[in-house]
């Protein structure tokens, strides 16, 4: 890595933080074979070998364009994403509600015969506001309390938009809020009471999906926006430790984590090797929600660890930038996306070894996924926008001698 990130420094327009770029090509190398193998059953079943490859590589090539054009822009002009990107983001989730249902959720927009979700967008823009809220309303002692309201006010509107089609999606986006509001000093007392409203809506919420009767989960499934109740309560219902009795468990009761399970068992540490994994085959969405199992067991623990460090990278080396950064905006919004990325990825990865309950969430920059790819590579160069300006600071301050030595660290 050290000697790929020397070539990169020679190359003028792949400027920013080098080794987020090195997690990028490491990250879309890994998604690239990933989602070809795990696809090849489908591959074998449309007769179009090449397709998933193909398609799937355009799209990570139209990301890393996008990275390359998005990581040129002054940091500063980021501030004008929630003007239209709020009321945009409002009217795509509103409209998506009304779409035909696919699993039981209205999530895809299609564009010119490209679907994607709009909850990728709006997760995004609602972090960007985040961040210039935290940023404008604040004083010596931190963020001024109506700075909560605003945020408040604004995750409510998004999350509760995103919620009723994709919970997950709508809790993990408002976990990213709540870290932010921590790291931009709103007041103790304020976040006391929300972290204490949410423990008790949790637990009541817990409590009905794991033990109410299943008529009284259906019929709340009837409920105006509550259609996905029952699915939240299989959910959580089917997420128990195995019987003790290997002959009492039941291989088709919960396939997805079962198969899951399955590979990473058999990876035998080494892995199979790229290409020949056997649970594709059986594991649905192998390709998208349960990528890491196949990652795993055609990668060994090494390959799976690997992967888990690069996320753990990127979010190190955005909170560097962040520090360095000499305005508060900037430092928020890096710091507020990569937590964006990094925590779907450990929320992937933990349904994967079956720690979590399954929740429907890619793995960021692996899974396949056109647009959601595209996207997250957007993120990826406005972080590393954030990084060009953070650097020129410090080598402003520092002065000719000390710029060469961050560079080199950098």
């Amino acid at each position: 890595m050290v000697a790929a990130v020397k070539v990169l420094k020679k190359w003028r327009m792949f400027e920013g933080d080098k080794v987020i770029w090195m997690i990028l090509f490491f990250l879309g190398m890994i998604s690239i074979i990933e989602v070809y193998s795990a696809s090849s059953n489908m591959s074998y079943k449309t007769g179009y070998y090449w397709k998933p490859i193909l398609q799937h590589g355009s799209y990570f090539v139209i990301g890393v364009i996008a990275t390359l054009l998005i990581h040129k822009i002054p940091c500063r002009y980021f501030k004008l994403i929630p003007l239209l990107g709020i009321p945009f983001s409002v009217v795509l989730l509103v409209v998506a509600m009304f779409t035909e249902k696919v699993n039981n959720a209205s999530r895809w927009l299609e564009v010119g015969g490209v679907g994607f979700q709009p909850s990728e967008l709006a997760k995004g823009v609602l972090v960007t506001t985040v961040a210039v809220i935290l940023a404008s309303m604040r004083d010596e002692a931190g963020a001024q309390r109506r700075a909560f309201k605003w945020i408040m006010g604004m995750a409510v509107l998004i999350c509760g938009l995103i919620a009723p089609e994709n919970f997950s999606t709508a809790a993990m986006t408002f976990l990213v809020v709540l870290i932010m509001m921590f790291v931009g000093g709103i007041p103790w007392k304020q976040l006391g009471t929300l972290l204490g409203g949410l423990a008790v809506v949790g637990t009541a919420l817990f409590v009905f999906l794991r033990f109410a009767p299943p008529s009284t989960i259906e019929a709340a499934g009837h409920l105006p926006l509550l259609h996905r109740m029952p699915t939240w309560a299989e959910r959580v219902r089917d997420h128990e430790p195995p019987p003790a009795d290997p002959a009492q468990y039941d291989i088709t009761a919960n396939p997805q984590v079962t198969h899951a399970q399955i590979a990473i068992a058999t990876c035998n540490v080494v892995g199979r090797g790229p290409g020949n994994s056997v649970e594709r085959d059986f594991l649905p969405q192998s390709f998208s929600d349960f990528i890491y199992a196949i990652v795993i067991e055609e990668l060994g623990l090494a390959g799976g660890v690997f992967v888990m460090f690069l996320y753990i990278v990127l979010l190190f080396r955005s909170a560097r930038i962040a520090s360095r950064c000499e305005r508060n905006f900037p430092a928020f919004l890096v710091m507020g996306l990569s937590l964006m990325l990094v925590t779907q990825a450990l929320i992937n990865m933990a349904v994967a070894v079956g720690v979590f309950p399954v929740t429907g969430q890619p793995l960021p920059l692996i899974s396949k996924g056109g647009t959601s790819t595209v996207i997250n590579c957007v993120y990826l160069g406005i972080i590393l926008s954030v990084s060009r300006s953070a650097k020129k600071k410090v080598r402003t301050e520092d002065g000719p001698d000390e710029a060469a030595v961050v560079a080199q660290e950098a």
